[in-house]
């Protein structure tokens, strides 16, 4: 299966794509919807009293069935019409999942309401899904977008989904990776090139290395310890500097997200 996606500015615009692709005949257990949940700070004020670690938001758990149960209860007005759940995506927030896809996808374990992600999905529909992607899909709800993420037969059926999404105003994904890199190019320029380097040269490979710390295999691991699958994925560029500099830069940006949505939710 391959899996084709749009960012939308809305949840609304992006439940009309999720609409149009249901009456083009994509199956609904092949669809799912991503919209930012609750925010971190509604849930805070919840729930005060669940213990934390460095990636969960305060009051996470209870707060599944109070603020963020009510978000679930909302979306079930969308058109797919499927099973929702939220999740809390460490860097991001709480995020609806409209569809049993989207738990999947997120890498998240269960979903709210009793429903087992493992007994529910297809695993082979998320074969075709690029991995390396999913920090772009993070990115876009972080920011109040939503998501609409299919899985379809490769060629035509494919081709259609991409212009039905086309149509319906979304953002592609390689649009979205070059408009995510640009918010970050010159500030990387600068602190790449202050150091004697030349980044017009060694901006592909530092932005590898920048985008493969993005991955969630490898997040939160030292360029040493991530080695043995950089070398897998990236064989050929992995051990050059510039590679390794722009992966190091990645890991730190990673942090940094993390540290500052925990202190929006304070």
């Amino acid at each position: 299966m391959e899996a084709v996606v749009g960012i939308f500015k809305t949840p609304a615009e992006a439940d009309q794509a999720a609409s149009y692709l249901k009456t083009a005949g994509i199956p609904e257990n092949h669809l799912t919807v991503l919209v930012p949940g609750a925010s971190e700070k509604e849930i805070q004020s919840e729930v005060r009293s669940v213990p934390t670690t460095e990636t969960e938001a305060p009051g996470v758990g209870a707060a599944l069935g109070g603020v963020v149960g009510g978000a679930i209860g909302a979306a079930g007005g969308m058109s797919l019409g499927a099973a929702a759940a939220t999740l809390f995506v460490p860097g991001v927030g709480p995020v609806i999942a409209i569809g049993l896809l989207g738990a999947a996808i997120l890498g998240m374990g269960g979903v709210a309401g009793g429903i087992a992600v493992g007994e529910a999905v297809d695993e082979g529909l998320l074969e075709g899904l690029p991995r390396d992607d999913l920090f772009l899909y993070e990115d876009a709800l972080r920011h109040g977008r939503s998501v609409v993420i299919l899985f379809t037969t490769p060629g035509r059926q494919a081709s259609v989904a991409r212009k039905l999404l086309e149509q319906a105003g979304a953002e592609s994904i390689d649009t979205a990776r070059k408009d995510w890199w640009l918010g970050l190019r010159d500030v990387e320029e600068e602190h790449y090139s202050a150091s004697g380097r030349d980044f017009t040269k060694d901006e592909a490979h530092y932005r590898s290395g920048f985008e493969a710390a993005m991955c969630r295999d490898v997040r939160g691991k030292t360029y040493e310890d991530a080695h043995s699958y950089l070398s897998t994925v990236h064989p050929d560029i992995c051990d050059k500097e510039a590679f390794r500099k722009g992966y190091e830069r990645g890991q730190g940006h990673y942090r940094n997200t993390l540290k500052s949505r925990k202190q929006s939710a304070q």
